[in-house]
């Protein structure tokens, strides 16, 4: 879909008669208009450093999908799924890649912002352990130290993980750390395993061990939530409607593509940014992130398409971990009018 002349120009003259009503209404700027026949540009911040979830961006990037949809892109590293949606919130950046639970954290903190489109929909949250270690269940787990990060999503629902597994959470002892430490101790045998994304660390532990790693994921456990996805600011929304449309669109279509190409996907990336891991780290974690994008409510569908009983299955958890206060309704955290076609 190509964001057309009038769309924009649409778009932009309302924007312009609202000025007087900022005080009641949104704070998102409409993009300016593009030079004729070019592209709108648009940022959007990841939720991390680049690593290899976010191949698809950037081979949509490379091979024009992106200004094939109106859109030219730049992508910008992120510092925490929060700072990005804090970001976006604030119209610092037109759209945020962002994790699902920070972001329904912040909205209940009256961060104005909604997500348009989670993609990975099956939970990376997994306790990580070396293969070798001998625990292969989460039974093992019993008596055994994992490293954890205090306030992240995986932390804040491992007690949910451990109780669909029948432990008590004092059947494990957690050591809290952050990310860099988490995955220093596991290399250094200080503790048993970490929590993290399976899609993430994993591989990176992997690669500079020479081990295996097994994984115990909180899916199959049956503890499943939404993770990264767009997000936008509801200003931002109001005023760009056909962008924020295409923009999914885009997106969508470079999963498409880069599920089929996981290779060239990955080496989209080189020399994108000094903190993108080695390119076999890079196609490890882009291909555990293609076992995440689907539910069996979303099997079949377009990159990107949610289902309302992922979403209100998702509240739900994230409400009984603490992570929100309540479980709002989903029109509250979620914008269901750029769903891919």
């Amino acid at each position: 879909m190509n964001i057309s002349r009038r769309s924009v120009l649409t778009t932009s003259l309302a924007a312009a008669a609202a000025l007087g009503l900022a005080a009641c209404g949104g704070n998102g700027p409409a993009k300016p208009i593009p030079e004729e026949g070019g592209p709108t540009a648009a940022t959007l911040m990841l939720n991390w450093y680049p690593y290899g979830e976010h191949a698809a961006l950037y081979y949509g990037v490379e091979k024009g999908i992106f200004k094939k949809h109106g859109i030219d892109l730049t992508i910008k590293a992120g510092q925490g799924s929060t700072k990005t949606v804090q970001a976006a919130g604030q119209d610092q950046v037109d759209f945020g890649w962002a994790d699902t639970p920070a972001l329904l954290a912040n909205i209940d903190k009256g961060v104005k912002v909604k997500s348009i489109g989670v993609f990975l929909q099956t939970t990376p949250s997994a306790v990580q352990v070396f293969t070798d270690s001998g625990i292969m269940t989460p039974a093992d787990l019993k008596g055994k130290t994992i490293a954890v990060s205090a306030g992240d999503a995986p932390t804040t629902t491992f007690p949910i993980f451990l109780k669909a597994a029948g432990l008590a959470e004092s059947d494990v002892k957690q050591q809290n750390l952050d990310a860099a430490g988490k995955m220093a101790a596991m290399l250094s045998g200080k503790v048993d395993g970490l929590i993290g994304f399976a899609h993430d660390q994993g591989p990176t532990i992997a690669a500079k061990s020479g081990k295996d790693v097994t994984y115990l994921r909180y899916a199959d456990a049956g503890v499943n939530f939404f993770s990264n996805g767009l997000v936008a600011s509801d200003g931002f929304l109001d005023k760009n409607p056909d962008l924020a449309t295409a923009m999914v669109a885009a997106v969508s279509e470079s999963f498409e593509e880069a599920i089929k190409n996981p290779e060239e996907a990955a080496k989209a990336m080189d020399g994108k940014d000094p903190q993108i891991p080695a390119q076999e780290v890079v196609q490890e974690q882009w291909k555990q992130t293609i076992k995440l994008l689907s539910t069996a409510n979303t099997e079949g569908k377009r990159p990107g398409a949610n289902a309302d009983e992922d979403w209100t299955s998702t509240i739900k958890t994230l409400a009984d971990a603490g992570l929100i206060e309540s479980a709002g309704e989903i029109s509250k955290y979620f914008n269901a009018a750029f769903a891919p076609k």
